[in-house]
């Protein structure tokens, strides 16, 4: 699939079996299979959607377990899955928190639900929208800015392959309004990630 099998970091991504093979000894059995069927889910929900450097965005997604899981040594299942699903909200017209809450529990739809920003109002208003989504992840469990601080981290890794638009104006963003949570936080995973996007912003700017 790849030239020497060593893909752009954009163009990397876990597969199913690559994601089962770290949980296995990691999760009971029941764990493993919600994993796997909100990957499953994560993949078709996104199935036709590619970001602007023109790759699946699933691949962020599984980018963004990855990095929970080989960095961060997390492998709670209800973190991985709101991982996964993180944007299925968003981008999806037939699944709600409703349907997250039936298929994987109060929590995981919690966290999906905390991350979802308004996109309809965000295309008025990005600035506002985006403002309300930080204070209200600085008030929401420490879980959900693991994942959005994750998210953040990969999107940073992707800057030089053109994910974003307006680049500066995400680092910004993210330094403004982001990274003082993890600050505040004594989590110290939190403050890892934080160093990292700090890293890549430097790698970027030069």
């Amino acid at each position: 699939m790849f030239a020497n099998d060593q893909p752009s970091y954009n163009a990397s991504f876990l597969s199913l079996e690559e994601v089962e093979a770290r949980i296995v000894h990691r999760c009971d059995p029941l764990d493993v299979t919600r994993v796997t069927a909100a990957y499953e889910m994560a993949k078709s929900v996104h199935e036709h959607q590619l970001r602007n450097d023109g790759t699946p965005y699933v691949y962020h997604a599984t980018r963004v377990a990855r990095i929970l899981m080989d960095e961060l040594g997390l492998f709670d299942a209800d973190l991985l899955i709101a991982a996964l699903l993180q944007d299925v909200l968003e981008d999806s017209t037939t699944i709600t928190r409703t349907v997250l809450e039936y298929n994987f529990g109060s929590y995981v739809a919690y966290l999906v639900d905390t991350l979802t920003k308004d996109l309809a109002k965000a295309k008025q208003d990005p600035d506002g929208v985006d403002i309300a989504h930080a204070e209200g992840l600085r008030a929401a469990s420490e879980d959900a800015m693991l994942i959005k601080l994750a998210s953040r981290l990969d999107n940073f890794r992707c800057l030089s392959f053109n994910v974003k638009r307006n680049p500066l104006v995400y680092i910004r963003n993210t330094f403004e309004r982001y990274l003082p949570i993890a600050d505040a936080s004594a989590n110290a995973l939190l403050h890892r990630l934080a160093d990292e996007i700090r890293k890549e912003s430097n790698k970027f700017l030069g």
